[in-house]
């Protein structure tokens, strides 16, 4: 099996659990991610994100059932909050971001911030 980019796991974990309309036990989610992974490697990931704060547990069985604690957006939000905090220059990193945006991001942030002018 080759190599996961780091954090995809955890992404499609996520996924799986934010398309879940109850929470749901590692083997659940094993089978929904239909990728061949172990039940432990599931359930190594969803500790971690539990102890990162990303999902919530309860008592169900003999496991565990897992559901976000967060939703995708407050997730993009929590990791560009991380690249700042960690960022030398969060001015340059902002300025490089902004400069990816497209027109109607930029209107779109512009009207957040309360700007007039298109």
């Amino acid at each position: 099996m080759a190599k996961r980019p780091d954090g995809a796991l955890e992404h499609d974990i996520m996924a799986v659990l934010w398309a879940a309309d109850c929470p749901l036990q590692p083997g659940d989610i094993k089978d929904r991610l239909e990728t061949g992974l172990a039940y432990t490697s599931v359930a190594t990931v969803l500790g971690r994100l539990h102890t990162k704060g990303l999902v919530e547990r309860t008592e169900s069985g003999r496991a565990f059932a897992y559901r976000a604690a967060i939703d995708e957006s407050q997730l993009a939000v929590r990791r560009i909050g991380e690249v700042l905090a960690s960022a030398p220059d969060k001015v340059q990193v902002l300025a490089g971001f902004l400069g990816t945006l497209s027109k109607k991001d930029i209107k779109a942030l512009r009207a957040m911030l309360g700007e007039k002018r298109a």
